[in-house]
């Protein structure tokens, strides 16, 4: 049996002026698509990446809707907040840690509905505004020892020998390695596969649980962001895979959510 597929869902909001709505969605919350249908206008919606809102403006049943709301789950909410801040809307909460794990506030629209913002409250987020001093930044591949020593502190299992991962760490085209400059010990890694021509695929972005915090990861990957800008072909697509709490740190990086599509291979055992 083939089960229905949902892409997304759009409000549809009830609205005495379409136009008008549209205007103020991208003006001051700053939703960057619109389209409207008729002149003037009496049905129109404004998008910003997975989020869609419809307005109608439907005489029969404007007036009927008092109040309601929606609820918004964004990337990077402390630079939204700001935005909305400046732009001059109606914040009738302000942004604040909530109870149920969420960093939240809420606005007001010319029409009388609220509209909440909101993010997952990062455990991780970074403790540090700059990277210390005794932490070097440097365009190199790690050692199999090196490599192996940073999955054992992050958690992950890799049961190849030292000669395969040598094999393996000979096919990067960059990669990257942060050291504590105190003991020249690797604290972190970032590892950058690719054909040299069309794709990259960043892997095995590792910081010790004891430098996490404290922008390691985001030196490293300004590395790499370095790296690719200088020297990878225009119009190369450079992928990862990552989990949704990790989704943010990505995103200033200038990656994307794509669609996409993972097989892992089982061989049988001999």
């Amino acid at each position: 049996m083939i089960e229905p597929i949902f892409s997304h869902a759009e409000p549809m909001l009830q609205v005495g002026n379409v136009a008008e709505t549209v205007k103020y969605w991208q003006e001051t919350l700053g939703f960057p698509n619109q389209w409207t249908w008729g002149d003037p206008p009496t049905h129109g919606g404004v998008s910003w990446h997975g989020a869609f809102i419809q307005f109608s403006d439907n005489p029969e049943s404007n007036g009927k809707s008092h109040g309601e709301s929606i609820w918004m789950r964004v990337s990077h909410i402390q630079q939204l907040y700001a935005m909305h801040q400046e732009k001059g809307a109606n914040v009738v909460m302000p942004l604040a840690r909530q109870p149920y794990g969420f960093d939240e506030y809420m606005i007001k629209d010319l029409n009388g509905y609220y509209i909440a913002f909101a993010a997952p409250a990062s455990g991780k987020e970074s403790k540090s505004e700059t990277l210390p001093d005794s932490v070097k930044i440097l365009g190199r591949r790690p050692t199999p020892v090196e490599y192996r020593n940073l999955f054992a502190a992050v958690g992950w299992a890799n049961p190849l020998s030292d000669d395969i991962l040598q094999k393996q760490l000979d096919l990067m085209q960059y990669a990257v390695v942060a050291e504590n400059a105190e003991n020249g010990e690797a604290i972190g890694c970032a590892l950058l596969f690719g054909d040299g021509f069309s794709f990259y695929y960043v892997k095995d972005v590792m910081v010790h649980p004891d430098w996490q915090g404290k922008r390691v990861g985001t030196a490293m990957m300004q590395e790499i962001s370095r790296w690719l800008n200088e020297n990878a072909p225009d119009k190369a697509m450079v992928g990862l895979f990552t989990g949704e709490n990790l989704k943010p740190f990505y995103q200033q990086f200038n990656f994307g959510t794509a669609y996409g599509m993972v097989r892992t291979i089982y061989q049988p055992n001999p």
